[in-house]
């Protein structure tokens, strides 16, 4: 199986490359691969953690990758283990990497949506290095100064997007970790931050936290918790 693509956004130089076609089998180094092979190098991944949760940050990560990292992939499909030493891989060889932290008062302020795409664009900009092209995980980002494509579960089929998945998703749970010790009633070290049955008997038992999102569903019903006021809901339910 192949997959056709013509990227999308601006370019530098004005050239606009002729479609590009990635053999499915051609393992998640395909895209890189292709995309190079049109003078679109180097490719950053971006890719977030945390946007399903209902409490902590929503991080984003971008990666440009340098040499070739054996084991990547889905990052939720790993091991913790398996993923702190990968995380420490591309720490250590990565062309360039930056993460991007959106606290839950500026998603419930702005909405989850526009958080993240914004987060994406912050991520890619702060890269020490400048991409010829980005992978994003899932959908399209608007506004990106390079040549960009969304790919349908790109942490699955391109390594540089699984790279981002991997440190955004290590980032986020230490933040977690870090946020257990200062609310230990919530369990966050366990769910980090996710609506499982645990935490929603928690938001029940003692209400939501500052670190909760109150424009979520499952923290709005809970009530106004130890600081939060109505007034101080955000901007709707999703």
């Amino acid at each position: 199986m192949t997959v056709a693509f013509r990227p999308t956004g601006s370019h530098p130089t004005g050239f606009r490359p002729l479609p590009s076609v990635v053999r499915r089998d051609s393992g998640l180094y395909g895209y890189e691969r292709a995309l190079a092979r049109r003078g679109l190098g180097p490719v950053a991944g971006v890719d977030e953690a945390g946007r399903g949760a209902c409490a902590g940050p929503l991080v984003i990560a971008a990666v440009v990758l340098g040499r070739r990292i054996e084991g990547l992939g889905d990052s939720k499909m790993l091991t913790p283990a398996r993923r702190e030493a990968l995380y420490d891989r591309i720490m250590t060889t990565a062309r360039s990497f930056s993460v991007v932290t959106i606290p839950p008062k500026e998603i419930d302020t702005r909405g989850l949506h526009r958080s993240n795409i914004e987060g994406m664009r912050r991520a890619v900009a702060r890269l020490s290095c400048h991409p010829g092209y980005v992978l994003t995980d899932g959908f399209p980002v608007p506004g990106l100064p390079v040549p960009s494509l969304g790919v349908w579960k790109g942490d699955q089929v391109a390594a540089c997007v699984a790279a981002a998945s991997i440190v955004a998703k290590v980032t986020r749970d230490r933040m977690m970790i870090a946020l257990h010790e200062r609310h230990p009633v919530y369990g966050f070290a366990e769910h980090k931050g996710y609506g499982t049955v645990d935490h929603r008997r928690a938001l029940e038992m003692y209400g939501p936290c500052p670190d909760h999102r109150f424009s979520f569903a499952t923290v709005a019903r809970s009530g106004p918790g130890e600081v939060m006021g109505e007034n101080e809901m955000g901007a709707g339910v999703v």
